[in-house]
């Protein structure tokens, strides 16, 4: 949960979740399709994501969250769907 020094944001419910996933995902898919490369959608996604945090908690709040994103990418926190090798 991050926080500023005038409030606490309280974690969105799991529908609320979804549901803005799903409308990122749409609009991913939309540019792709357009001919958007796939790693210029990521970068501007990850760009759009930190930036509007940044603006709400401030920088050192975001970093703090960011020092914690390689163990939950490891954890699989991240993956949609898990191949076997």
């Amino acid at each position: 949960m991050l926080k500023n020094s005038q409030r606490t944001i309280q974690p969105t419910t799991a529908e609320e979740k979804q549901l803005a996933l799903q409308f990122l995902r749409d609009a991913w898919e939309e540019a792709a399709y357009e001919g958007v490369d796939r790693d210029c959608i990521a970068t501007a996604a990850i760009f759009a994501a930190l930036s509007d945090l940044i603006t709400t908690y401030g920088e050192e709040p975001v970093a703090v969250m960011c020092q914690r994103l390689p163990e939950r990418v490891r954890g699989g926190e991240f993956t949609l769907a898990r191949s076997r090798q």
